[in-house]
């Protein structure tokens, strides 16, 4: 292989899962040229990864949006740009990890010669070479990914470990918050936001539980998310009654990353900053309940908690009429027990 194409365009925490893929390809194949094709909000993540010789931005938003307001000509422009910049690469593999329409057509404009799809669905498969199942132990963290890596007689025997990179200026930002905030004493980074209500821990418990690690663990509460989380995250700092540092909207998303590494502890729900937690090797709990990807995390310090019911995992679905009885059945007694257990660790 002299060239690979490695197609996942979006989410955080999906390109914090199949993070380990690229340092794998790089040991099958350590002359060849690997590119990552992403969407522009998620490119960070992979700019100052060691083993990546290019990313490549897909602005499918931009391009949807352009779709909407029947700019047809900008948008053909655009495409048959992309189409020119990954042709020029001659791509010998292109592996398509989302499995979707949007990115079986990307990973075909590519021109590569030999193009493996993960699981691929909605018409994607038809233009795979050849299609690989979302296999593994979906047990453990990362698991389609390791699969899709043994399948190809990837070397995985490092414990295939995720990874997330960042640069001086992020690491720099970090110690000025610490500094500025005086966290050098310990904090603890709650991650309370994501796209899916059903994915949310009960607001109201997050205030009472930034007062409770405070005094009992001894951590400043440091509140992360992006700019859409703001309102909510004021609600949970007012009642919180500054007992945490609202960090919400005021962070790139390596700049969150680099204060995620320093972190004592993270405690956060299904979502690509808490994932980030367990990359990073940072103490970590994460409460599931609508989804349930994964239990083993691989690391001693990372623990999900989650209580399975009927229904569950419901995933896009719930029947719960909005209760999400399975995020209620989490419990701030039961987080400090396992965040003792968690830095003990």
């Amino acid at each position: 292989m002299k060239s690979i194409l490695v197609v996942r365009l979006s989410a955080i925490g999906d390109i914090v899962f199949a993070s380990p893929l690229v340092a794998a390809l790089r040991r099958r194949w350590p002359e060849a040229r690997i590119a990552w094709l992403v969407q522009p909000e998620c490119a960070a993540l992979l700019d100052r990864h060691p083993d990546l010789d290019a990313v490549i931005v897909c602005p499918l938003r931009h391009w949807q949006r352009l779709w909407r307001e029947r700019r047809y000509r900008e948008l053909w422009a655009g495409i048959r740009t992309l189409r020119a910049n990954l042709r020029e690469q001659d791509f010998d593999l292109a592996l398509d990890l989302q499995g979707l329409l949007k990115s079986g057509l990307l990973t075909w404009l590519s021109g590569a010669r030999e193009r493996i799809g993960l699981g691929s669905r909605e018409g994607s498969q038809w233009l795979m070479t050849r299609r690989l199942p979302r296999g593994g132990d979906s047990r453990l963290i990362g698991s389609e990914y390791r699969f899709l890596a043994e399948s190809l007689a990837l070397p995985v025997a490092d414990g295939f470990p995720m990874a997330v990179h960042y640069g001086e200026a992020e690491a720099a930002f970090a110690e000025s918050v610490i500094a500025r905030e005086s966290l050098s004493n310990g904090y603890a980074v709650f991650c309370p936001f994501t796209t899916r209500p059903q994915k949310h821990w009960i607001e109201e418990r997050w205030a009472r539980l930034a007062h409770r690690v405070r005094d009992e663990l001894g951590l400043v509460p440091v509140l992360l998310g992006g700019p859409g989380d703001r309102e909510a995250a004021r609600r949970i700092a007012d009642a919180a009654d500054d007992q945490l540092i609202d960090l919400t909207g005021q962070t790139s998303l390596t700049e969150a990353a680099a204060l995620i590494d320093r972190a004592a502890l993270l405690i956060g729900v299904d979502t690509g900053l808490s994932h980030m937690g367990i990359a990073f090797d940072t103490p970590s709990l994460l409460l599931f309940g609508s989804t349930c990807p994964y239990l083993d995390t691989t690391r001693a310090k990372a623990r999900v908690l989650h209580h399975a019911l009927p229904c569950s995992p419901c995933k896009r679905r719930p029947i719960c009429d909005g209760r999400f009885d399975c995020m209620r059945a989490i419990e701030a007694d039961e987080i400090l027990r396992a965040a003792d257990e968690v830095l003990r660790a």
